[in-house]
């Protein structure tokens, strides 16, 4: 460039520089004006909380950092941005939005900032626990923190202790309350309540009783952490001693209670608690609800919903979960069409419910419905749990091609989902699909499990495919080091049995450690009746006998084969032993759907006089169809 060549610069440039000039003022700025000071120039720039800059930053989107981040440029050329009450104002504003990007803005902004104080601190700390980002949080404390030695105080050591509780890093909290001690905030009232909540949460509560016992000085939360620490850790007796030595109890110390009894399943306890308690509130009737849930008890857990004043989403989901535990699927449906009608919106534990509760029953036009559903409302997190529940109702219900979309389109699986897949294409006769899923999956990052073999053997049980069920039995255990369990002997024996290899059956029975299992035995025995292996199935019938002498099914499939080699004076044993012990088989039923409505046939029993007449006909009939199928052979 020339000596004393002029060069002009561009207007943006130029602009700045102006600005920049007119910044440049020699007072420095202030927060308010110094009354004191009358050499003051009456025209030098204050800055006050009403100052342009400050309100901009106010007013800025809480969706876009673009203009928050004009406004930081503002605050830099200004030589605002260190300013501690700017900085503050800064980091409290981003630190307050929901959008995740402002607050990991904030992180970043914090290593700028020349001297933090514990205010701009435990104001990231506090976005980053509302966020749910708690290992970030508690990093933050380290590095930003503790690294830089910037003192805390007592709002920040409740933040991080329960953020280690939240992690469950007991050790962690320790570290963190040998700071506390060290820098004299052991006797701080909410520093122990925090500390008291970490250890009884983490398990700990003979330390949670040594910090509660630091002090006389205690208040609600304090003795609610107690009592919520004793139940959490199954100490109920010490929970109830400090609940009635409590001056004054709120709803959360009887919520406390109750939850505690129900659950060690002492209902009667929860009920008299629940009768006495002088105001109730929802969470009351969902914690004794889902107590009568726990122990099965249907009807009372309906009556108690009944009564409810009130109800939430939880109070729902409590007994549409109680309904699928107990097999009753079709109440099940009943009640979330009830739920949709009286406006509640379903969440994801709602719909796993009612997912189930279709597979099970087949409604494949509910499931469908519900899919929909699931799509077209935001609230219903789309996780790999649900996704998994809905490609298990799609296989259930023979929907093998609905199933295997939901399958490709989720951004993540886990073993379920593949044993899902498995199990939906075994179940439905479609074996060598499910092989071929299964190389799928050992191509994958992930490693069958017990569970992924019981599908895989059962997939081979029902196509008929011998030789490949003996090659994974045998892959189980040479690759992956899998001790066969009772379910996968179980599928073995079905699996040979079914062939009309019944002495291998037999044999693999004999030779198994799990040889006294009754599933293995009641599997061959009913591979007996199937190919009328006569003296195998008393054999196996008896043994059954005598390791379950109350269970009925041995003694029906007894009776069957007696009844097929038309041996009707053993047929007459069999039922006087069933009699004498007070054995009866339950009366079957059957689920039809025609249309919309479901229709339940029961098989009524029939009286003594006609068994013997109606057991010559089914042997009868037995004998004729295997005639006609060797003359079909021959």
């Amino acid at each position: 460039m020339a000596t004393g060549k002029i060069v002009k610069l561009s207007k943006p440039i130029e602009k700045f520089r102006q600005i920049h000039k007119n910044l440049s003022i020699k007072s420095p700025l202030k927060l308010w004006h110094d009354h004191n000071n009358n050499n003051e120039d009456d025209h030098a720039p204050t800055l006050r909380l009403t100052h342009p800059i400050l309100t901009k930053l106010e007013s800025c989107s809480t969706v876009n950092l673009n203009q928050f981040n004009q406004v930081h440029a503002q605050l830099i050329v200004s030589n605002l941005f260190q300013h501690s009450f700017v900085a503050s104002r800064v980091m409290k504003k981003l630190c307050s939005c929901y959008c995740s990007c402002f607050v990991y803005h904030a992180v970043k902004l914090f290593d700028k900032i020349d001297e933090p104080d514990s205010f701009l601190c435990n104001t990231v700390i506090r976005g980053l626990v509302r966020l749910n980002e708690m290992v970030m949080a508690y990093e933050f404390y380290c590095k930003s923190m503790v690294g830089k030695l910037v003192a805390a105080n007592h709002y920040t050591f409740p933040l991080v202790v329960k953020v280690c509780g939240e992690l469950g890093r007991v050790r962690d909290g320790e570290k963190v309350h040998a700071r506390v001690v060290k820098e004299g905030f052991e006797f701080d009232l909410y520093v122990r309540n925090a500390l008291i909540w970490m250890y009884a949460v983490s398990g700990r509560i003979r330390d949670a009783e040594k910090v509660f016992d630091l002090s006389m000085e205690s208040d609600m939360v304090t003795l609610n952490s107690m009592i919520d620490g004793y139940v959490k850790n199954g100490m109920v007796d010490a929970a109830r001693q400090l609940f009635d030595e409590m001056p004054e109890r709120d709803v959360f110390s009887w919520n406390s209670m109750i939850a505690g009894y129900c659950w060690i399943g002492d209902m009667m306890g929860a009920q008299e608690l629940f009768d006495k308690m002088p105001c109730r509130d929802v969470v009351s009737w969902n914690c004794l609800i889902d107590g009568y849930a726990k122990t099965g008890d249907v009807v009372l857990a309906r009556k108690f919903f009944e009564w409810m004043p009130s109800r939430n989403v939880i109070s729902w989901n409590t007994l549409l979960g109680l309904y699928v535990r107990s097999g009753k699927f079709h109440d099940c449906l009943v009640l979330f069409d009830d739920m949709l009608e009286q406006g509640v919106k379903a969440n994801e534990a709602t719909v796993m419910s009612v997912l189930i509760a279709c597979g099970h029953l087949g409604r494949l036009d509910k499931g469908e419905w519900v899919h929909s559903y699931i799509k077209n409302n935001k609230g219903v997190v789309f996780d790999v749990l649900l996704s998994t529940a809905l490609l298990t109702m799609y296989a259930k219900c023979g929907a093998m091609d609905m199933a295997k979309q939901v399958f490709d389109e989720m951004p993540e699986r886990t073993i379920v989902s593949w044993n899902s897949m498995i199990m939906g294409y075994g179940m439905h006769g479609q074996g060598e699909k499910a092989l071929e899923m299964f190389l799928e999956l050992e191509k994958s990052d992930l490693v069958p499990n017990d569970a992924t073999f019981v599908c895989i053997l059962s997939a081979c049980v029902h196509a008929g495919m011998v030789l490949e069920g003996w090659w994974y039995f045998d892959l189980m255990q040479r690759v992956y080091n899998m001790e066969p369990k009772a379910e996968h002997y179980g599928c073995m024996v079905d699996l040979l049995s079914r062939a009309g290899l019944l002495k291998d059956s037999d044999e693999m029975i004999k030779n198994t450690p799990l040889a006294t299992g009754p599933a293995l035995w009641g599997a061959l025995l009913s591979a007996c009746k199937t190919h009328s292996n006569l003296e195998l199935g008393e054999m196996v019938a008896k043994r059954l006998i005598e390791i379950e002498p109350d269970d009925v099914g041995p003694y029906v499939l007894l009776s069957n084969i007696y009844a097929t080699a038309e041996r009707w004076d053993d047929v007459e044993d069999v039922r006087e032993m069933m009699m004498k012990k007070g054995l009866q088989k339950l009366v079957g039923s059957s689920l039809v759907q025609p249309g919309d409505d479901v229709v339940k046939s029961v098989k009524e029993g029939h009286s003594f006089h006609k068994r013997r007449l109606m057991y010559s006909m089914l042997g009868d009939m037995g004998v004729q169809m295997k005639l006609s199928h060797k003359n079909m052979i021959l």
